[in-house]
């Protein structure tokens, strides 16, 4: 309801409309058709300049005065995109505000006005806060800093929090209800909700374990057999992780999967000193001897070992994973100060496997791969040297 006083301002400015509309040669209906027109007209115009105004005047000089300050945060946090979405609200004020009054003699045209200017209000309210809240990822924090992900958690739930009592608001603006009533209205369906977005929420609690329990990054390689996903997370929300495998496809994951099966985080070996390769190379039986004296021979003179070094009744395969093990110590991209040795497997009808394990320095992939082949060729290249024979089956003929 408009005050009495306002009631007497706007029948004086009605008279005022009216007498300058009549002095035009108008009579009758057409003067208070005329009035209302006009009034509009000067309503909308009043909108559009306040939008205009703030748009091409306060805007640039908030920008020009915030790009002068030394806060690089408030530059990224009120950027053109905030402040120009905050100017959409102020048009709307402005008929909020002059509507009522210009349709003060129909109350029902003014309150339905009223209305769908606040549901217009609601609306681009949220949506600034939105952007406002998207601004924060302009913020340059560490990649995989544990601040940032629960920040990121938090604002995705304050963001689905705010959609969620825009609804209840546009709602209760619509039906002319109290807010308050309809959220106590929620509690006698609150079991009909929970089993309607059931998916959601659990993925919503999965996506809150996932970060607050850094369990994966933004950056981080990961493997998840179940949904062929197998490179780098490039995104995390509450309800979906977003993985760029190497063969640059998308996958996209949900966190309530990350979290009720198992999955591989490859950021370990990334901070680790080397990346582990672990290699089987199967002999054939017959080809295990006693080493004689023509192999010891070729063994010194191919600078395998010393005269001293080798005894009777030496065996080729123990002399082989010997060298192997020094040859591995000495090249300067295995790092020695890990794990590394070769071993014997149990033996099987295929012939007698020996595992080569050890740790590679450069966990680049592609050095990675050229430095595990270098040692495996070399390892194929001189087990002839030993007298021994790496089992291979042909095809049958």
């Amino acid at each position: 309801m408009i005050p009495i006083n306002d009631h007497q301002v706007m029948y004086a400015i009605k008279d005022f409309v009216e007498e300058l509309i009549s002095l035009t040669g108008m009579t009758g209906t057409s003067v208070a058709v005329s009035r209302y027109v006009s009034m509009i007209a000067v309503v909308i115009f009043l909108a559009w300049f306040a939008d205009f105004f703030f748009r091409r005047a306060v805007v640039p000089l908030a920008l020009r005065i915030l790009s002068k300050s030394d806060a690089e945060w408030a530059r990224l946090l009120f950027n053109r995109t905030v402040l120009t979405s905050a100017c959409h609200i102020l048009p709307a004020v402005v008929v909020w505000k002059l509507m009522p009054l210009v349709f003060f003699e129909s109350e029902v045209t003014g309150e339905v006005l009223t209305r769908l200017t606040a549901v217009y209000m609601t609306v681009m309210t949220v949506r600034t806060s939105i952007v406002f809240i998207n601004s924060f990822d302009l913020l340059n924090t560490e990649r995989r800093s544990s601040t940032q992900q629960y920040f990121k958690t938090f604002r995705d739930v304050l963001k689905i929090l705010m959609i969620f009592i825009a609804v209840i608001i546009l709602v209760s603006i619509v039906i002319n209800k109290s807010p308050m009533t309809l959220i106590a209205g929620l509690g006698a369906t609150s079991a009909v909700l929970m089993l309607v977005f059931k998916d959601t929420i659990e993925g919503l609690v999965a996506g809150i374990r996932l970060t607050s329990n850094e369990m994966v990054h933004k950056g981080d390689w990961i493997t998840v057999p179940k949904a062929s996903a197998d490179g780098t997370v490039e995104e995390i929300t509450l309800t979906t992780v977003k993985v760029r495998n190497f063969d640059n496809t998308i996958v996209t994951v949900s966190p309530k999967t990350l979290v009720d099966d198992s999955f591989q985080n490859w950021i370990g070996m990334q901070e680790s000193e080397g990346r582990r390769a672990k290699r089987k190379v199967y002999f054939d039986f017959r080809s295990i001897r006693t080493v004689t004296g023509d192999d010891r021979r070729r063994l010194v003179e191919k600078g395998y070992f010393t005269e001293k070094e080798l005894k009777e009744g030496d065996i080729n395969m123990a002399l082989f994973r010997t060298y192997v093990e020094k040859y591995l110590a000495q090249r300067a991209d295995v790092n020695s100060d890990m794990k590394s040795m070769v071993r014997q497997l149990e033996a099987t009808n295929t012939g007698l496997p020996v595992e080569l394990y050890f740790f590679i320095r450069n966990k680049e992939w592609v050095v990675y791969e050229h430095s595990l082949a270098d040692i495996m060729e070399h390892v194929y290249l001189i087990s002839a040297d030993f007298g021994l024979t790496i089992y291979q089956q042909y095809p049958e003929q």
